[in-house]
């Protein structure tokens, strides 16, 4: 009876560093260029491998696709659900929502190019990986709705703006600060503040 072959460590950590590069040099590209004008080949030149090793790791375009736009909002759920976990049970609504702007901010600030491609060409791409990636979109939402619902609940959030409208205006603020954002004019902490600042107390001093 033939024995099964153990796989080599070192083999399967390069596949996976391969597989990585593959990721990252396509996120770029389908940030900077868009997902239609993106071929494998220049995915493969940006990896540093052989076009024909692509598919090695992966069958198709659009395979990359839906991992590039998993990546890029995984993150920043994974990065929200965190900091708002880590807040005591008691914790005001306001806590949450400041832990989960930071969250989103980390998120999309520490994987730029996964989270920008995410954002730029989601209009663009084939409807079926539109309605694949729609439902984790909607989940997020979801979580960011029970939060503005609690503080509206607690009398924390003003009952004359919706929560719909509330969390699509913070995210989409929140979401273009990966294209402006520049980590040498200030830390992160002093950035999530300013911005944290913003969304709750406005830009101008109170009369």
């Amino acid at each position: 009876m033939a024995t099964k072959t153990r796989e080599n460590p070192v083999a399967v950590e390069s596949d996976s560093v391969t597989r990585e590069s593959i990721l990252l040099g396509a996120a770029r590209l389908f940030r900077h260029h868009g997902y239609a004008a993106t071929t494998l080949r220049e995915v493969a030149d940006a990896a540093g491998i052989k076009a024909g090793s692509i598919y090695y790791h992966f069958e198709s375009k659009e395979q990359i696709l839906a991992e590039v736009l998993d990546k890029g909002i995984l993150s920043v759920i994974e990065a929200v659900r965190q900091r708002v976990e880590a807040l005591p049970p008691d914790a005001k609504a306001r806590d949450k929502l400041a832990a989960a702007i930071e969250g989103h901010l980390w998120g999309l600030l520490h994987h730029g190019d996964f989270t920008s491609a995410n954002i730029r060409i989601y209009g663009q791409i084939p409807l079926a990986a539109k309605n694949r990636h729609r439902k984790i979109r909607r989940e997020y939402a979801d979580y960011w709705d029970a939060l503005l619902d609690e503080a509206l609940r607690r009398g924390e959030l003003r009952p004359d703006i919706g929560t719909t409208i509330s969390r699509l205006f913070v995210i989409g603020a929140l979401n273009w600060t990966v294209e402006w954002y520049n980590p040498q004019k200030g830390s992160f902490e002093d950035f999530v503040k300013q911005i944290t600042t913003i969304v709750f107390d406005g830009t101008f001093v109170k009369e």
